[in-house]
């Protein structure tokens, strides 16, 4: 699924510079903003597949040679993450990634869970055929990454789908309220599709399959329950993953 577009920060530094140093700049340099803007991308994915594990310290030092950028643009990407509900900043420790404990999980699942059935509801009463369209495509495209089992490619797909749906119940409230919650659960949906103890991946395609369905036959009460028992089935594998408990590692 992909995420919400968010703003990028500018780098104050390069805010404050005189006009003259921006019409000297060498025409090949990267814009402070689209510098912030792919850092801040990067850094999402980098955290979301699970890179780093659930609680640990975020290695600012060794994020900037992976990014080739320095600590400005990566801390202003990390408090963009910090609103997201992504990492926790660390007052003069840097920032780690933040762990959701077990009540806190059920909660903000069962909460997505209801935005997404009362999405499904009201997309099937207002989608377009072209929306329709959109999201049958997107899922053709997500089971092909399934097939070649790159679970970025598929993730991202997944994610397409569910805000498109929200999209499609066309109702402002929801659409915001969902994207605040989003945030805060897209690493734990990315992981638990990494549970080991069951398929929980190809269960979760098969659950996709049910979803393009009703959504196809507008059937707006079974799409809704299909949407919730998904949310619930993720929570439950995602809640294996989130148990790992990491060293608190430093950044050297």
């Amino acid at each position: 699924m992909l995420d919400s577009a968010t703003g990028p920060a500018i780098d104050e530094g390069a805010a404050a510079a005189p006009a003259a140093m921006h019409s000297a700049a060498s025409p090949g340099a990267t814009p402070p903003d689209t510098l912030h803007a792919g850092v801040l991308a990067q850094l999402r994915d980098f955290i979301v597949e699970g890179n780093l594990a659930p609680g640990a310290r975020v290695p600012e030092r060794s994020l900037c040679e992976r990014f080739g950028v320095s600590r400005t643009p990566l801390r202003e990407a990390l408090k963009v993450l910090a609103s997201e509900g992504l990492i926790e900043l660390l007052p003069n420790r840097g920032a780690r990634v933040r762990q959701l404990g077990a009540d806190e999980m059920v909660a903000l699942f069962d909460v997505m869970g209801g935005l997404e059935a009362l999405a499904g509801r009201l997309a099937c009463e207002k989608i377009t055929e072209a929306g329709y369209a959109e999201i049958e495509r997107l899922h053709h495209t997500m089971y092909a990454s399934y097939l070649r089992r790159d679970l970025h490619g598929y993730f991202t797909c997944n994610q397409a789908i569910h805000d498109r749906i929200v999209e499609a119940a066309d109702n402002a409230p929801l659409r915001t309220t969902y994207a605040n919650f989003a945030g805060r659960l897209r690493r734990v949906r990315y992981a638990a599709n990494l549970d080991n103890n069951r398929d929980r991946w190809g269960e979760a395609m098969r659950e996709h399959e049910e979803i393009l369905d009703a959504l196809r036959r507008r059937a707006g009460s079974e799409l809704s329950d299909i949407l919730f028992r998904h949310l619930r089935n993720k929570r439950k594998a995602a809640a294996v993953q989130e148990t790992v408990v990491p060293p608190d590692a430093t950044d050297g």
